[in-house]
């Protein structure tokens, strides 16, 4: 599925599921919901999140970005700070330099928990730990999202490579994968443009 379309199923997500479980529909929390969407995708050397920040779109300028960065960012932490969530983004940068597309880490639940304790660990130390949840809704729906596809997810690796999807699928790119996302996005842009009014009225 493409960026946009991810980013329009975490939001949505988010929207609905505020309705039945304990969580503040703020800016922040449907931002954090959009960007969490989209990390699955960031080992992705072409994804909407690397487009912006990588010099060459290639998996070897992937790697050796994130790799680069995360080492970086915990020598410059162990020099000059010692902050223990910092280490953690280190790692958290190594981890996406590392992850393999579509067939690793990022998109299984082991993925999910790997970025669920280091980003949540930051928030919780920035204080910002109310956007866990959000968070947690965002990137989850990518992984739905993508059981989807006609290629689906490996949702237990490293502990199994089989591919999880459900039984009806399409192909993204074909005519109807572009069609059906294209819906998907309509869908969601004309149900929050109706009820994200009526559900922050009531949170007043």
């Amino acid at each position: 599925m493409t960026g946009k379309t991810h980013v329009g199923i975490g939001v949505m997500s988010a929207v609905i599921l505020s309705q039945y479980i304990p969580m503040d529909l703020t800016v922040s929390a449907l931002s954090v919901s959009a960007l969490a969407a989209l990390l699955p995708d960031v080992d992705h050397p072409k994804s909407i999140i690397n487009k912006y920040i990588l010099p060459f779109k290639s998996k070897g300028a992937k790697v050796t970005f994130y790799f680069m960065l995360g080492i970086f960012v915990i020598a410059v932490n162990s020099f000059y700070f010692s902050y223990s969530h910092l280490n953690a983004l280190g790692v958290f940068f190594i981890f996406i330099g590392a992850s393999n597309h579509r067939n690793g880490t990022t998109h299984s639940l082991t993925g999910f928990l790997c970025f669920l304790f280091t980003i949540g660990y930051i928030m919780v130390k920035i204080r910002c730990g109310n956007l866990i949840v959000p968070f947690s809704i965002g990137y989850l729906s990518h992984l739905s999202a993508d059981m989807f596809t006609s290629k689906g997810i490996p949702l237990f690796y490293p502990f199994s490579k089989k591919k999880f999807k459900m039984p009806i699928t399409f192909t993204v790119g074909s005519f109807w994968g572009k069609m059906i996302e294209s819906i998907i996005t309509a869908g969601g842009l004309i149900y929050l443009t109706y009820k994200l009014p009526i559900i922050m009225m009531k949170m007043r």
